[in-house]
Parts: structure tokens; C-alpha cells; sequence
């Protein structure tokens, strides 16, 4: 049985992704060994999103939040990856990806560097000690926010941080308010 053929079975002719049950296509989910286990059927429009993220349509993507609670690893680690992608500006895939749990072997699968994808400047915090996602920082500074009409006071704690694409900056809740921070004014907790 072919690749295409056991995920045609496994999906029940449709997308992974998005439901749809035209022009499907294998996508196999990097780094992948060729198996139907690392890889996905998906549709020509999440296939065409995904191989070039300059034409995602945010809108689409609403599908993830089923899709996500897949029991397929693989669809699992994609759902993740566009989740990540879309994080940055779009509101309601940030929550998305507070809610998904993945197990650790599938979340290192999930968060391993893609082929050709340069490594990212790490994120360091005043004092030069590297941020990874989820840390809890200290805020070393008052701090104005702009547009929120309050000033997020030295000596706060932000907990479960997101790194963003920019190494100066990472997202936390301050208030209850969702804000971006420089990584400048912070301490790691």
C-alpha cells in the first residue's frame, strides 16, 4: 500500500487540516523518513499556504482548532508549526497554541529546525542569560503601555513568556493584558 493510499484510509479521503476533499496531496512533515507515519494528506490550498507563508490567509486557518486535537503526531506537529506562524498577529491562534498539549517526544518533533531554516538569534534578558519559551521573567523598570493606559510596574512578574520572531522582544501578560516587552528591561525569574 502506498503512502498516498494509507493516508487516504487514515483520513477518510480528506484534508488533515482543513476537511476539504479536493486535490489532496501527500506533505510530508520535515524531518520526515518518507513514512505515512511523518507525513499528512492535505488539500492544494493548505498545501499552497504552507510552502509559502506570504499567502497565508489567517482566515483559513481557523480550521486548526479542530485539526489540533488530532491523534496523528503528525498532523499534531503541523498544526503546532502554523499555529507558531500565525501567533504573532493573530490573537486567536496564540490561544490555540496556550491550549495545545503535546507529548515531549512529539513537541521536540514539533519544535525541531526545518532543513534550510537559519538558526534564530537567541532571546537574552538584561543580564544576558538566554529566554526560552514558557520562562517567567521580572520586569527591572516601570514601564508605559502604550495604547492599554497603564504603566506595568518594576518588580512585576510575567509568567509563561512567548519568544516572538524578534530576539529583543517576547509577549507576556501584564494586567491581564497581552503586551509585547524588550527583552532589555527584563530579568529572568
Amino acid at each position: 500500500m502506498s503512502v498516498k493510499d494509507t493516508l487516504m484510509a487514515r483520513s477518510g479521503g480528506r484534508c488533515e487540516l482543513c476537511g476539504s476533499e479536493k486535490e489532496l496531496s501527500v506533505l510530508e512533515v520535515q524531518p520526515s523518513d518518507g513514512s505515512a507515519e511523518k507525513s499528512i494528506l492535505v488539500c492544494r490550498v493548505c498545501r499552497e499556504q504552507i510552502e509559502d507563508p506570504s499567502e497565508m490567509d489567517p482566515n483559513h486557518w481557523h480550521c486548526l482548532n479542530e485539526s489540533m486535537w488530532s491523534t496523528e503526531p503528525a498532523v499534531q506537529v503541523t498544526a503546532y508549526r502554523l499555529l507558531k506562524r500565525l501567533a504573532p498577529t493573530e490573537g486567536w491562534a496564540q490561544d490555540l497554541l496556550d491550549m495545545l498539549y503535546l507529548e515531549p517526544e512529539v513537541q521536540a518533533w514539533a519544535e525541531a529546525e526545518e532543513q534550510g531554516v537559519p538558526e534564530r538569534e537567541p532571546t537574552r534578558d538584561s543580564n544576558g542569560t538566554i529566554l526560552q519559551e514558557g520562562d517567567s521573567v521580572t520586569i527591572i523598570k516601570d514601564l508605559d503601555v502604550k495604547g492599554a493606559g497603564f504603566t506595568a510596574k518594576r518588580g512585576t512578574v510575567v509568567k509563561n513568556i512567548h519568544l516572538t520572531d524578534n530576539p529583543e522582544q517576547i509577549e507576556g501578560r501584564v494586567n491581564g493584558v497581552k503586551i509585547v516587552l524588550l527583552s532589555k528591561f527584563l530579568k529572568k525569574a
